[in-house]
């Protein structure tokens, strides 16, 4: 019987469960996210109040952004480890690399929001600009 040698290196198993249950809670969150962003623009376009459409951008939409940036950022580096990147090294390129995204996203939904209050639906009509 051939024994094995006394140093030999063992491969460290993928986080597969990880990688969907990011991916699940991702989605999760996006539809939270949603449907709290739908919510808020009909209640604010019924009442048209004084409080601005850009300070919907509160908690209640703050929480499932924050849930959708960090399951993308677990997604994102379980499916690197995958790849065979190291698990500190994978989370130190998604986690900035989410954290900017996430800030892109965030202020592109701050400029939509007032885009939407100063000019209504009309302002937001991509099809007129072909």
């Amino acid at each position: 019987m051939e024994s094995l040698p006394e140093f030999y290196y063992v491969l460290p198993s993928p986080p597969y469960v990880l990688l969907i249950a990011s991916l699940l809670a991702s989605i999760a969150s996006g539809v939270a996210f949603e449907a709290v962003l739908k919510q808020s623009v009909r209640e604010w376009s019924k009442s048209r109040s004084t409080r601005s459409l850009a300070n919907l951008q509160g908690f209640q939409l703050l929480v499932p952004f924050w849930g959708m940036a960090g399951g993308i950022c677990i997604f994102l580096s379980s499916g690197m480890e995958i790849f065979g990147f190291p698990a500190k090294l994978a989370y130190m390129i998604a986690l900035p690399l989410t954290v900017f995204i996430s800030w892109l996203v965030w202020s592109q939904l701050g400029k939509i929001l007032t885009q939407l209050q100063q000019g209504g639906s009309q302002a937001l009509d991509l099809d007129s600009l072909l």
